[in-house]
């Protein structure tokens, strides 16, 4: 008899660190639904889902079909966010546009409205993995505040969402991810190879990170690890992942900061 694949959704898999993301875990045997506001053919082994995020009634259609078609949850990535143009503008807060603040609404309170609907398909399988993506824009100032808050704010969730999560048999993991080679990013080194050679060494695939997740679910020792924010190239090496090319993405810790650990303290 066929091993049935485990089932994850990716949120935010239209492209970049989402796609990426999406695409290591259906090589690594997933079943994987890929949302996002625009449908692009996802391979083998993956099902894209038109979903724009600001739509509550659109995610609980998604998780709904999940759980008909699959009885159930065993990953939810929380990925999406939007991401103005105008991000790395060197700019104060206030003369770049507001719009910079929508990663407020689609990156934070979506996250939270995936995991509300993505929740009881986990518990009802009696284990599972919520994965938020971050960075250490959660703790340094990276790209200004919005971005830093959304960042530090998945981090948090992470955080006491595992307290709720307690017995159930669900973990949850906050990744900060290191410098992505998206193919947006390696398009900026168009015709300068060597340079974006010289920049690989210090970074990292979308595909990284999605290795590293499916290592983290299949830990038998995920609780420990259970509302904690982790460096992703880090915990690479406790599984023994490597990038392409057998190649080990640096962590950024001494330069960027530590994850800040969650206190202990619980109040009801």
């Amino acid at each position: 008899m066929k091993d049935i694949p485990p089932v994850a959704v990716v949120t935010g898999a239209s492209r970049g660190a989402g796609r990426g993301i999406a695409a290591a875990l259906v090589a690594d045997g997933w079943r994987v639904y890929l949302t996002g506001r625009t449908v692009r053919d996802p391979g083998d082994g993956g099902i894209a889902v038109k979903v724009d995020h600001r739509d509550d009634d659109a995610v609980a259609q998604l998780f709904k079909r999940v759980d008909e078609e699959n009885g159930g949850l065993d990953l939810l990535v929380n990925n999406a966010a939007a991401i103005s143009d105008e991000l790395v503008n060197p700019k104060p807060f206030w003369e770049k546009a507001l719009e910079l603040a929508d990663v407020l609404d689609v990156g934070l309170r979506s996250a939270y409205v995936a995991s509300w609907h993505a929740a009881p398909l986990l518990v009802g399988r009696g284990r599972g993995l919520i994965a938020f993506t971050s960075s250490p824009g959660s703790v340094c100032y990276m790209h200004g505040p919005a971005y830093g808050a959304q960042k530090a704010g998945v981090d948090k969730m992470a955080a006491d969402m595992a307290v709720d999560f307690r017995d159930t048999g669900v973990a949850t993991v906050s990744i900060w991810m290191g410098i992505l080679l998206t193919e947006r990013f390696r398009a900026a080194f168009g015709g300068h190879p060597e340079a974006l050679a010289k920049t690989a060494e210090h970074a990292e695939t979308p595909e990284f990170t999605g290795h590293v997740i499916n290592a983290l679910y299949r830990d038998p020792d995920l609780a420990q690890l259970s509302g904690r924010t982790v460096i992703g190239a880090e915990i690479a090496q406790r599984y023994g992942l490597t990038d392409e090319d057998g190649r080990q993405p640096p962590s950024h810790r001494e330069m960027m900061g530590d994850p800040r650990e969650p206190s202990a303290v619980v109040v009801r």
